[in-house]
């Protein structure tokens, strides 16, 4: 039986300039800087064989970004990182795009998926302030124009963010005797707040049912920076009769991922990879 004659040379590269487009020495060092920032401390090692690159082709490449200060490498801990001009390059882009501006699309898609109207909020102490908003078509809806506030324990978003912080981060926000009650169903004591949050970080949302204003409710889920920290929110609100529970774990789901994906646009981190 004849043989098929053996390829001559090494496998094809996954970076193999195909269509002659793309520069491929160039393409190789944007793709080791993206695994670099993705592992957040890498062996040399570990980069070539992720990226199926030769060990000495990995280092030069390596070498070449710390050069332009794109990657650190730390001597004691003998791996990688990103450097602080990867740092500048990502916060040139968020100044330039705004949480505001990248949360639209996201929002949009959650007030399609859900038929409830989508928000955007930011802490500003013990208070959210919304910077955005994407209303339903439904003839009943909530209305949070840019600017508004609302404290954040009667609030979906700021429950969220509070339960998302760092426990003593969380103390300094909060008052130590009792909370500003707004309607019958507002968490006026710490230990039932507490116990809100608890819920809040176990299911991975918060439920505002008619704490701030009565008849309505909201489900927030926390955005998360860099260091893997509440820096914004994101939720859908609207008449509780919509909220029922049969429709909150779904709720619940799409409110997650919005901001599972507000958090990966903003290069932030989730909780797994801290």
């Amino acid at each position: 039986m004849t043989q098929s004659p053996r390829p001559r040379g090494r496998p094809r590269s996954a970076f193999a300039d195909k269509s002659g487009t793309t520069l491929q020495a160039l393409d190789r060092a944007l793709a080791l800087l993206a695994e670099v920032a993705r592992r957040d401390g890498a062996s040399l090692t570990d980069l070539s064989r992720a990226l199926d690159i030769p060990p000495a082709t990995t280092h030069r490449i390596l070498a070449t970004l710390q050069a332009r200060d794109f990657v650190r490498f730390d001597e004691e801990r003998q791996d990688w990182s990103v450097g602080l001009e990867a740092y500048r390059t990502g916060v040139a882009y968020l100044r330039r795009a705004g949480l505001a501006d990248m949360g639209r699309p996201v929002m949009r898609r959650l007030m399609e998926e859900t038929g409830e109207t989508a928000n955007l909020a930011v802490p500003d102490g013990s208070e959210v302030v919304f910077i955005g908003q994407v209303e339903t078509g439904n003839p009943i809806r909530a209305f949070f124009p840019p600017g508004s506030r609302t404290p954040m324990h009667a609030s979906g978003i700021g429950k969220a963010i509070l339960a998302a912080l760092p426990g003593d981060r969380r103390a300094r926000l909060l008052p130590g005797t009792g909370l500003t009650g707004f309607t019958a169903h507002t968490h006026v004591s710490l230990a039932s707040l507490m116990a809100d949050l608890d819920a809040t970080r176990a299911r991975g949302w918060s439920l505002d049912r008619d704490e701030r204003y009565e008849g309505m409710s909201c489900i927030g889920a926390a955005i998360l920076d860099g260091r893997g920290e509440p820096c914004a929110g994101i939720s859908i609100s609207g008449p509780s009769s919509r909220f029922s529970d049969d429709r909150l774990p779904a709720f619940g789901k799409a409110v997650t991922e919005a901001a599972a994906e507000l958090t990966a646009l903003i290069a932030g981190q989730r909780p797994q990879e801290n």
